[in-house]
């Protein structure tokens, strides 16, 4: 069941992605070579509580972080450990989370240690395409599209470059509990699937490997990795449907939250 929250209600929401952005924001700030996945952690969860917020995954189904932080040929669903080194050139993607009166907000960035150039041209685009696809979604988040309007959106993206989509994961709707129907895959075809409605509030996370599609998971149960150990990007918004269009509730500083110029109706 698909729950359509109120114009009150995503304010909230907004309130619980402005944290999780502020979060983002500390890491890429803080993000250095030698630091390890459990001390981006640390400033995470210092940041969302210092708001008087809760981290939406620490204890989550028994994930026992803040964070997920997902390292080169990591997906998704990282553990953050002080063994975890970051050096210069590795990719981490961070995936994080936060409830403000009781709603929850959801991101995540892909980052490069020591920024985006010290990555080789291949690993430099795949980051950066796949952001690029997450905003080709968010742009179909319109009353009257289609689930299938997103996904092939950000599905064209990824054929365009050759990376392989991640298709056992996907976005998905948000709000009390941090996954709410619907299913929101990262392929599809447009002009399919269920009809997007205001009220709505989902969370598309695009995910994108070097190589191929296939994945598989750890032994710790939660690690997702590539199949064939190439590297992986993973970018993610919140985004509400309002009567002005898509409103990113986890936007950054550096980020648009109201990216599409529509007039506005009522609600």
């Amino acid at each position: 069941m698909i729950i359509k929250k109120t114009r009150d209600e995503i304010d909230r929401m907004a309130r619980a992605g402005a944290v999780v952005a502020r979060a983002h924001e500390a890491l890429i700030e803080a993000l250095r070579p030698g630091m390890t996945t459990l001390d981006l952690d640390r400033i995470a969860e210092q940041v969302i509580r210092r708001e008087g917020a809760v981290p939406s995954f620490k204890g989550y189904r028994g994930f026992p972080a803040t964070l997920c932080t997902s390292k080169n040929h990591e997906i998704v669903h990282g553990i953050p450990s002080a063994e975890v080194v970051l050096d210069e050139g590795d990719v981490v993607s961070i995936d994080c989370g936060a409830i403000v009166e009781g709603f929850h907000g959801d991101s995540a960035t892909t980052l490069v240690v020591g920024g985006i150039e010290a990555a080789d041209p291949a690993v430099q685009r795949l980051v950066r395409e796949t952001r690029n696809a997450l905003w080709r979604g968010i742009e179909q988040v319109q009353a009257g599209h289609r689930l299938g309007d997103v996904g092939s959106a950000i599905e064209a993206v990824a054929i365009e470059h050759g990376f392989g989509v991640v298709r056992e994961y996907v976005g998905h709707g948000i709000g009390r509990a941090l996954h709410e129907d619907p299913s929101v895959p990262n392929y599809g075809r447009a002009g399919k699937g269920l009809k997007l409605t205001k009220g709505w509030v989902i969370a598309i996370e695009p995910m994108f490997n070097l190589g191929t599609e296939q994945t598989r998971t750890l032994d710790d149960a939660w690690t997702v990795v590539t199949a064939d150990g190439q590297v992986s990007a993973h970018w993610e918004h919140t985004i509400a449907l309002t009567p002005d269009g898509p409103w990113v509730l986890t936007a950054r500083s550096d980020e648009p939250a109201r990216p599409l110029e529509v007039t506005a109706t009522a609600w």
